[in-house]
C-alpha cells in the first residue's frame, strides 16, 4: 500500500505467470490506521486471495477492503489448452487438456489460437511420440464453437473463424505421431471434429458424439463433413449429420467411429495404456506407419497407395532402430529405440 496524504490507497496485485506479468491497480477508500497495523503480511494477504479464488470471502486486513472477487476470479482463469510431457516410465506421451470446463470446453478464438500454439510445440519436439487429447471437466470433451462468441460475430468474422478452425484441426491431423482422443461426456460439433482429426478415438460409457449443425441451420464447416464418411462410410455420413442425430459410445464402436468404450471415467486409462504400447514401438515405423496409411487412403487406386507404402519402408531401411530390432529379436531381449 502506497499512502498519501488524502485518505485513499492503491494497492498493485502482481500475479507472475508462465508466459508474462499482471500488475493491476486497485483503489479502496480505507482510512489509513498507523503504519505498523496497515502493512499487511504476505501470509494475510495470500490468505485473502485463496479465499477469494476459492469463491470465499476471507476476511479483510483491519481497514481494509478485501480486494474485488470478480477481478480476482477473472485473473485466476486458466490457459484455456494446456500441453504437458509426462514423466518417466511414460516419457514421450504428451497431453495436450481442454480447460474451459466452464462453458464445456466451448471453442472460442481464444483456444483455438491456444490449441494452434499446441500443436506447433508438438510438432517441433523431437522426443513426442504420442498425444492424448482430454478434457479437464468431468462430463465433456468439448461441446463445439462458442455459440456465445459466435453471436457477436459478422458473416465475414465467422467465415474467417470457419477457415482457421478448419485449417488447425488439419494442422494437428498432420502431425506425425499418433494422437488419441479421450473422450468423455459430450464431443458435438467442433468438439466431434477435433475428435475425428485424432487418430484413435477412445469413448467413456457416457459420450455422447453428433455433428448438430444443421439444426443451425449450417453444416460442419471443420472437416467434420470428410472425416466423418472417410471414418464411418458415406451413408452413415449422411444420415448422422443429415438429421443431427446422437450417438452413445457403443454404437459409436459398432460404426467405426470409436475404438473402443470403457466404463464412465476410465477412457483416460485406455487410452494410456494404448499410448504406452505405442511408445515400446520404433518411433520412426510408427511414423512411417502413421504416413502410409493417411496418404494411401487419398490417393486414387491401390496401386498409387502400395507406391505410397513402399516409399515409407524404403525411408527405414537404412536406420538403427531396424539394425536394433534384429538383434533384440535375436537376442530375446526388449529392443532399445533411439529413432534414429
Amino acid at each position: 500500500h502506497n499512502h498519501t496524504d488524502e485518505p485513499k490507497c492503491c494497492s498493485v496485485l502482481v500475479l507472475k505467470w508462465a508466459d508474462r506479468t499482471d500488475s493491476i491497480a486497485f483503489n479502496c477508500s480505507c482510512h489509513y490506521p498507523p503504519r505498523a497495523s496497515r502493512m499487511r503480511s504476505p501470509r494475510s494477504f495470500l490468505a485473502a486471495v485463496s479465499g477469494h479464488l476459492a469463491g470465499r470471502q476471507a476476511p479483510a486486513a483491519p481497514g481494509h477492503h478485501s480486494l474485488p472477487v470478480r477481478t480476482l476470479q477473472t485473473l485466476a482463469q486458466r490457459e484455456p489448452v494446456r500441453l504437458k510431457k509426462l514423466s518417466a516410465p511414460d516419457t514421450g506421451i504428451l497431453e495436450l487438456t481442454l480447460e474451459r470446463p466452464e462453458v464445456k470446453n466451448a471453442i472460442s478464438w481464444e483456444l483455438m489460437t491456444r490449441l494452434r500454439g499446441a500443436i506447433h510445440k508438438i510438432e517441433a519436439d523431437a522426443t513426442a511420440k504420442v498425444v492424448l487429447v482430454a478434457s479437464s471437466g468431468p462430463g465433456v470433451f468439448c461441446a463445439g464453437a462458442d455459440l456465445k462468441e459466435r453471436r457477436h460475430m459478422s458473416s465475414s468474422h465467422v467465415k474467417e473463424y470457419a477457415n482457421s478452425l478448419r485449417s488447425t484441426f488439419s494442422y494437428f491431423e498432420a502431425l506425425s505421431i499418433p494422437t488419441i482422443a479421450v473422450i468423455e461426456g459430450a464431443a458435438l460439433g467442433g468438439g466431434l471434429e477435433l475428435a475425428l482429426s485424432c487418430d484413435l478415438r477412445i469413448c467413456g460409457e457416457n459420450a455422447t458424439l453428433g455433428l448438430p449443425e444443421t439444426g443451425l441451420a449450417i453444416i460442419p464447416g471443420a472437416g467434420g463433413t470428410q472425416r466423418l464418411p472417410r471414418i464411418t462410410g458415406r451413408s452413415r455420413a449422411k444420415e448422422l449429420i443429415f438429421t443431427g442425430r446422437r450417438c452413445d459410445a457403443t454404437e459409436a464402436v459398432l460404426m467405426g467411429l470409436a475404438n473402443y468404450c470403457v466404463p464412465a471415467g476410465e477412457a483416460y486409462g485406455k487410452a494410456l495404456e494404448l499410448a504406452r504400447e505405442m511408445t515400446k514401438k520404433g518411433p520412426l515405423g510408427v511414423r512411417m506407419a502413421k504416413k502410409a496409411i493417411d496418404q494411401g487412403m487419398e490417393v486414387a487406386d491401390m496401386r498409387s497407395a502400395l507406391a505410397v507404402e513402399g516409399e515409407c519402408y524404403e525411408q527405414l531401411l537404412h536406420t538403427q532402430d531396424r539394425l536394433e530390432g534384429l538383434a533384440a529379436f535375436a537376442d530375446k531381449r526388449e529392443p532399445v529405440y533411439t529413432g534414429e
